[in-house]
């Protein structure tokens, strides 16, 4: 469907613009917010100075059209896993089909998989089967490991200290726990993924003090869009739906609690995402 004028144009407000290009490492593009006008979406993103995006694929189907999806546009890169969410569905079959779509130069990524004990949509059983299934994928792959997780830290920081040794790089994306779940992962030599959850006063604001101690070698951020707009964007945003283009403001914040510029976290987050991916230097 064709997008309309006002689809094609974020308020003058929420048009930013980043000093360095930028790498949204999460981007659930596949979404059906975007179906009217992804097209848009990706150019205000690459407007916007967010010039790679990782769609997120959460399950086969998604993931196979997070691959199309970057097949189709530059800039674009895929996962491919099974969330904890739908880790019920695990079996051989899948199994093939994932470690097939991961020899594709698509894909980037094992995952999104992991744990999420808040919600147990699939047992914490078959959730542990399915994430460690997709550990030897990743294992076999070399890829690196795009992983979810909540209130599970304790359980997935003592799956993943078996693994360690065998995998390559991990990413716990959208992080939003505590002190010692950080440092638990830190000490595992993860990456962490950052998003607007620390623009939210309610519930992010014990994040802002947890920046600092992450290395900025180990640093990535990401919108999860269409999820988890910024609450604290300078203004209204019709629909509520995130996307790439919001990006800036996020590094914004980040930034600020750092107590470094946009411009050296911007590069710094960039350059970690383009080895942590193997990405392209060039964009």
């Amino acid at each position: 469907m064709a997008s309309s004028t006002a689809d094609n144009v974020l308020p003058e407000a929420l048009q930013f613009h980043s000093a360095s290009p930028l790498v949204d490492i999460g981007a659930n593009l596949t979404h059906e917010s975007f179906d009217r006008d992804l097209g848009d979406v990706i150019t205000r993103a690459q407007a916007a100075q967010v010039k790679t995006l990782i769609v997120t694929g959460t399950d086969l189907a998604h993931a196979e059209q997070a691959v199309n999806l970057a097949k189709q546009y530059p800039g674009l890169y895929a996962t491919a896993g099974v969330h904890p969410h739908d880790a019920s569905g695990w079996n051989a079959e899948l199994a093939l089909k994932m470690k097939a779509l991961h020899a594709l130069p698509q894909v980037v990524a094992v995952g999104e998989c992991g744990l999420d004990f808040n919600r147990n949509f699939s047992t914490p059983a078959e959730q542990e089967h399915a994430f460690e299934a997709q550990l030897a994928l990743a294992v076999e792959s070399g890829l690196p490991l795009f992983l979810h997780e909540r209130d599970a830290g304790v359980r997935m920081r003592e799956i993943l200290t078996v693994w360690r040794d065998d995998i390559s790089d991990a990413v716990v994306h959208c992080f939003t726990a505590d002190r010692d779940t950080l440092h638990g992962y830190l000490d595992l030599d993860m990456h962490i993924g950052l998003t607007g959850w620390i623009c939210d006063e309610r519930r992010g604001h014990h994040l802002r003090p947890l920046v600092k101690d992450i290395p900025l070698e180990r640093l990535m951020v990401e919108t999860d869009c269409p999820y988890l707009l910024p609450r604290n964007l300078p203004a209204k945003l019709k629909g509520r739906r995130h996307e790439p283009a919001l990006l800036p403001w996020i590094v914004k914040e980040i930034a600020q609690w750092r107590g470094i510029s946009e411009a050296e976290l911007g590069s710094a987050t960039t350059r970690t995402a383009q080895r942590f991916f193997r990405l392209p230097t060039e964009s």
